[in-house]
């Protein structure tokens, strides 16, 4: 049965991104936003619910190896993977805003991580822990990250972009709004259908918590950004597609792990510096590559494709 309800949510999540991705871009028109603003909030946030989900409901109950180890490797894997695989279908271009601010912020988001699990190397502390206070802080960069979009969204609706962005055919609002929301519904349950089934066959193998929350949960719950960004690719939607990928991993660290800390403090397994440390220096990496050309080729999407081919590799064999 695990197996069927796999394929059920891989389903799910295909048509789902295919009719979010044509919803959010018409609404963007209709709205004047650029499409890069709604990938970084209405795509970002849609397509980060199941590690939103997963992640809180994993505190909840006490998991929290899975609750970090989902957050860190979804983000290793959109900036790695994703980012790869669809600058590999289609070269990715890259906004100025989007490499002076949007990849700097999601640097600055994972470096306060490393900064606020370091307890026991910069406060002595007798063990590494995700207090609520740490939470609370996280959630404040959020609504800082949240008022510089309302910001951009505001300054950007003026006439002359609106009428260059005006498509043919844009559809009607309610149009949009429904497939959009059906997209989105599909996508969230298309993917909880994955990480349940998948889960289940992953204990049935014997895999350890932190390995299940780095792999198989941080895959399926980044199937969602996957299968977006790559159908906003092929659509030529590629600010979408980007915007999707840097808006997740700011939204997973900021808002997933701030609303889990608050929730309930997280303790820290030491295994996991190294993983956040491989998500800062590929964060790192994609700013470079966005540096050339303004846009990310597919040579360089290829190399992000074999970085996380040999980091799965090795957390394998770690764990």
């Amino acid at each position: 049965m695990p197996y069927v309800l796999l394929i059920i949510g891989f389903i799910l999540l295909i048509k789902g991104a295919d009719y979010f991705v044509d919803g959010s871009s018409k609404i963007a028109t209709k709205l004047r936003v650029p499409p890069l603003l709604v990938g970084l909030t209405i795509v970002a946030f849609g397509t980060s619910s199941p590690e939103g989900t997963v992640s809180i409901i994993a505190a909840l109950e006490g998991s929290t190896d899975v609750t970090l180890g989902n957050v860190v490797g979804s983000n290793i894997l959109n900036i790695s993977l994703v980012v790869g695989l669809t600058a590999f279908i289609s070269p990715l271009k890259v906004e100025n805003d989007t490499i002076r601010k949007e990849i700097p912020f999601t640097f600055l988001a994972s470096f306060a991580l490393f900064v606020l699990i370091s307890d026991v190397h910069l406060h002595g502390a007798d063990f590494n822990i995700i207090t609520r206070s740490d939470g609370i802080i996280f959630l404040l960069f959020f609504s800082i990250f949240m008022y510089y979009i309302y910001e951009a969204a505001r300054n950007s609706r003026d006439d002359e972009l609106g009428e260059k962005m005006i498509p043919e055919n844009p559809g009607t609002w309610g149009k949009n709004i429904f497939f959009t929301l059906v997209g989105l519904g599909a996508i969230i349950y298309g993917g909880h259908l994955v990480v349940d089934s998948s889960t289940t066959i992953a204990y049935s193998f014997g895999m350890s918590e932190t390995l299940v929350g780095l792999t198989i949960i941080a895959i399926g719950t980044s199937l969602p950004e996957l299968i977006t960004s790559i159908t906003a690719a092929l659509k030529k939607h590629s600010d979408i597609a980007l915007g999707n990928i840097v808006g997740s991993s700011i939204f997973n660290i900021l808002f997933v792990l701030g609303i889990a800390a608050t929730i309930a403090p997280l303790p820290v397994n030491n295994k996991i510096f190294f993983d956040v440390t491989v998500m800062i220096i590929l964060t790192i990496v994609l700013f470079v590559f966005a540096l050339t050309q303004c846009k990310v080729s597919k040579r360089e999407g290829l190399l992000l494709t074999l970085a996380y081919i040999l980091y799965f590799i090795y957390i394998i064999i770690r764990n």
